[in-house]
């Protein structure tokens, strides 16, 4: 079955630093890429910053986050990827800019190199299709916060090849994590449930049956989960979640996936959640 020893990351961003620590973390090397080097070596600093919160708070040595952090290296364009053994997209959750991205990767990469996509809710059929190796794309959906979150959504598309899906399941139990092998359909399991049900919590704001506050807590309280869905909509970028809603609605056609007017409209005004200081909640203070 095939092995990777050099990974290369595909954005820097939140989930893409994520993905390339849990990776170093698991002693493999990782090339880290992003629009430019820039970018690239921001990525390498969140994480920096992050482990370093951990040796303060004792949770890791610093011998142990310098390792990690040796295990990473910021490259300025996909061109630097061309020798890698995987590599894993995880670029923002838009059709075009992935398939572009994939295309690219396709002309510079090994032909033997195996390439994944951390896509949400987009097919990973679609993705391959755009690639001359169809049997060499997978989908590794991982959870934010990535070094916290033990799941990894393993996606098998329609030209997926046995190899191919067996080396991307192992290669995430390597990395400490559990893998849920999914067919390709539009959601994968845990969009599927979990995106439907924060788009209702959408509705019932914005028909008026509760608050913001309300809402969260009669979820909190009533089906013991650990956040509310609004807090947890902030958390995810209400831009991310109305983009899973309109693939989920597109490709399934049922009124049910339909998005809530009131999340397209936060998310034209920019109250994207935490990361824009705006959601359901205010995270200015």
């Amino acid at each position: 079955m095939t092995t990777f020893s050099t990974v290369g990351v595909v954005g820097a961003g939140q989930m893409g630093a994520g993905i390339a620590q849990v990776i170093a973390a698991a002693g493999i090397r990782v090339q880290l890429s992003d629009v430019n080097l820039q970018a690239a070596q921001n990525g390498l600093n969140g994480i920096s910053k992050r482990l370093q919160s951990q040796v303060e708070r004792d949770k890791i040595s610093a011998g142990d986050a310098e390792a990690l952090l040796s295990n990473i290296t910021p490259v300025s364009s996909l061109t630097d990827l061309a020798d890698c053994d995987l590599v894993i997209e995880a670029a923002s959750e838009d059709l075009t800019l992935k398939l572009n991205l994939f295309q690219h990767l396709d002309s510079v990469c090994k032909p033997e190199t195996v390439l994944a996509s951390n896509t949400s809710s987009i097919s990973i059929t679609t993705i391959g299709a755009a690639t001359s190796r169809p049997d060499k794309v997978v989908g590794m959906h991982f959870f934010n916060p990535v070094p916290v979150m033990a799941l990894v959504e393993v996606i098998r598309g329609l030209a997926t090849s046995d190899d191919t899906f067996d080396a991307a399941k192992a290669f995430t139990e390597q990395l400490g994590k559990s893998p849920v092998a999914c067919n390709d359909k539009a959601g994968f399991v845990v969009n599927r449930i979990l995106v439907p049900m924060l788009n209702e919590a959408c509705y019932v704001l914005e028909e008026g049956i509760a608050s913001v506050e309300d809402i969260d807590t009669a979820m909190q309280l009533g089906c013991a989960h650990p956040m509310g869905p609004l807090t947890l909509a902030d958390f995810i970028g209400l831009d991310t979640c109305l983009a899973v809603m309109e693939v989920l609605h597109r490709e399934l056609g049922e009124d049910k996936y339909r998005p809530a007017p009131l999340l397209r409209q936060y998310v034209a005004a920019g109250w994207l959640g935490r990361k824009a200081n705006r959601g359901f909640y205010d995270y200015s203070a």
